[in-house]
């Protein structure tokens, strides 16, 4: 069992930025890929970005150059760091361990961009 916490999410002006958090079980980025994903009004859930156990990140096209995942292992901690936010970027924003959209989930955070 992986437990995940979500915190961050904000109303945010388009261009602004925000950085989320997850608080992850320990150990959990040893075995697991960890990601963010998200769920905008009327969309399907997609992956935003996500890391695998050795460090590998990967990203969804329509934000690359303005996000970036990272971790710490010492805190047990994941972060989403997400800037030049855009109108589209409204979502809530789920952690995820497993990947592949199977596995453990946060609960969520709300992430509004308007002006």
């Amino acid at each position: 069992q992986i437990h995940l916490a979500e915190s961050g999410g904000d109303l945010v002006q388009p261009g602004g930025s925000l950085r989320l958090s997850c608080a992850v079980s320990p150990g959990a980025f040893e075995i697991a890929l960890m990601g963010w994903y998200r769920q905008g009004p009327g969309e399907q859930r997609e992956m935003v970005a996500d890391i695998s156990p050795a460090g590998g990140t990967r990203y969804t096209t329509s934000v690359k150059g303005r996000f970036l995942i990272s971790r710490d292992k010492d805190k047990n901690m994941l972060y989403l760091q997400m800037d030049n936010l855009k109108l589209e970027d409204t979502a809530v924003y789920y952690c995820n361990a497993g990947g592949d959209y199977k596995g453990f989930w946060g609960q969520g955070t709300q992430v509004t961009v308007s002006s």
